[in-house]
């Protein structure tokens, strides 16, 4: 069986709405729209078979799992993007 391999688009979506919990805070720092952010994380929720975030009328928070996922993506953005720096 192979390994599961999210979208990276997906992560980096849900890393950033995670972040800023909100959907449009993220689609207009990825410079994509709501609905495209929504659908990458709707379809991560699916493949990862839990839900990511809980969303509220105040914004998306994440829930515990969510929170695991954007801890250790923010970490591993963070070092591509230093490595990019240098």
């Amino acid at each position: 069986m192979s390994a599961l391999r999210p979208s990276l688009n997906a992560l980096r979506a849900f890393e950033s709405t995670a972040r800023l919990h909100s959907f449009s805070a993220a689609a207009l720092e990825l410079s994509v729209t709501h609905g495209a952010i929504s659908r990458h994380i709707r379809a991560l929720e699916d493949q990862l078979g839990t839900p990511l975030l809980q969303r509220t009328a105040h914004g998306a928070w994440p829930t515990p799992e969510g929170q695991k996922l954007a801890e250790g993506l923010s970490t591993g953005f963070g070092i591509i993007q230093a490595s990019v720096d240098q």
